[in-house]
């Protein structure tokens, strides 16, 4: 069976193309800046020989022309792999959240409407995938459409950290409580670390542009940093993390519009609100190096926030056999690895710096009392796999 993956942001779209169940991966394409003027950017590589195309500075200016495309490419006799886009027999999503079906469920029209319902929680998200989804609904009208929610693997976290203090009927009414997200990839931790066994307990860090904790027991969530929206958490590369609740009406009180409040929290706020310096934490990693005292500020407030959730799930867990660090930062920052492995004494974490400079898998010290590792995360093909095992 051929199923596409799609990863839709608000001015980007992600493709993959795999050929299940063997996970075979058979195409990868990418367009970036969708609707500027003459900047867009488009990717592809069939898989089977490395061949490449794409170009840069072009006009694609809707979801439908970046989609098309795409598709064109996956039919043409120079870079193609399958001679018809009806060969597509399901397409799988990264989509983000719907009121009511907080698992992998196939996009019909219940589901669109509870992620119409539910905007409000992720606006930009969920207004990019209603948008992709109509559009791809064209091409492929034949298609079984899946939804792996972000929040799906987060749904065995039991209810004593799933609630919060809030009027019961919040719960029960509105739906009110920690939903998750970040789901596909650490779904896909939780894959690799049950090839190593099924009993196990880890926390997965998935540190990027945008950020989470989550604890793992035996292949399951059982506790995560995020809360029921995107705002919540670890500080994220724009985004404000846990906050006091009366925050926006002290500042509304302080003579501030609604709009430059969200404007702060959501575009303005996290690492680029704290240092000034930028949104990318490469950039604030080398100002705090250099001496910048909001840059260094804003890396230890990264850090601390990382080691605070680590600390708290581990005593929840009861104990510790993996650390894993994944995503951009995750991955690639052994800078942050260290730093936060650095005030994990008390639970025998322990690096060997060779290992974690060169990012190798295992970057633990063999006297750690917990094994560290660093395992990229391949949120698609976990999204193949849901999407292939959906009845």
């Amino acid at each position: 069976m051929k199923v596409l993956v799609c990863n839709v942001g608000s001015t980007s779209l992600k493709f993959k193309l795999y050929e299940m169940p063997e996970a075979k991966l058979l195409a990868v394409s990418g367009v970036e800046r969708v609707g500027s003027d003459h900047d867009a950017i488009f990717r592809y590589e069939r898989c089977s020989d490395g061949n490449k195309a794409g170009f840069d500075k072009a006009d694609i200016p809707t979801y439908e022309s970046g989609i098309r495309l795409f598709l064109e490419y996956l039919c043409s006799g120079k870079h193609g792999v399958i001679e018809a886009v009806n060969q597509i027999e399901r397409v799988g999503y990264k989509a983000t959240l719907s009121k009511g079906h907080l698992g992998v469920h196939e996009l019909d029209e219940e589901v669109l409407q509870g992620m119409e319902d539910w905007i409000s929680l992720a606006p930009l998200h969920n207004r990019a995938y209603l948008s992709a989804i109509e559009v791809m609904r064209t091409f492929l009208p034949d298609a079984r459409f899946i939804g792996c929610f972000e929040t799906a693997f987060h749904q065995t976290i039991p209810m004593e950290r799933k609630i919060f203090g809030v009027p019961y009927e919040w719960y029960e009414q509105y739906g009110v409580q920690r939903l998750g997200y970040h789901g596909a990839s650490h779904g896909y931790i939780a894959d690799v670390l049950n090839e190593r066994g099924t009993e196990y307990s880890a926390i997965s860090c998935h540190l990027g542009g945008s950020c989470s904790i989550c604890a793992i027991e035996n292949g399951k969530s059982v506790d995560t940093s995020f809360g029921m929206s995107l705002e919540s958490g670890l500080i994220h590369a724009n985004r404000v993390g846990d906050m006091d609740t009366s925050m926006s009406y002290f500042l509304r009180d302080g003579g501030m519009s609604d709009e430059e409040i969200l404007a702060g929290l959501q575009k303005k706020g996290g690492l680029l609100g704290i240092s000034g310096v930028s949104n990318d934490l490469r950039y604030v990693i080398d100002a705090a190096k250099e001496g910048n005292k909001r840059a260094r500020l804003a890396v230890d407030v990264f850090v601390t926030g990382i080691v605070h959730y680590i600390g708290s799930f581990a005593m929840d867990l009861g104990r510790l056999d993996y650390l894993v660090f994944t995503a951009g930062i995750g991955e690639h920052s052994d800078y942050i690895r260290d730093k936060v492995c650095a005030k994990l004494n008390l639970l025998g974490v322990k690096l060997d710096p060779e290992k974690n400079s060169r990012s190798e898998e295992v970057i633990s010290s063999d006297d750690s009392n917990v094994k560290v590792l660093v395992i990229p995360t391949n949120e698609e093909l976990g999204i193949a796999r849901r999407t292939y095992e959906y009845k």
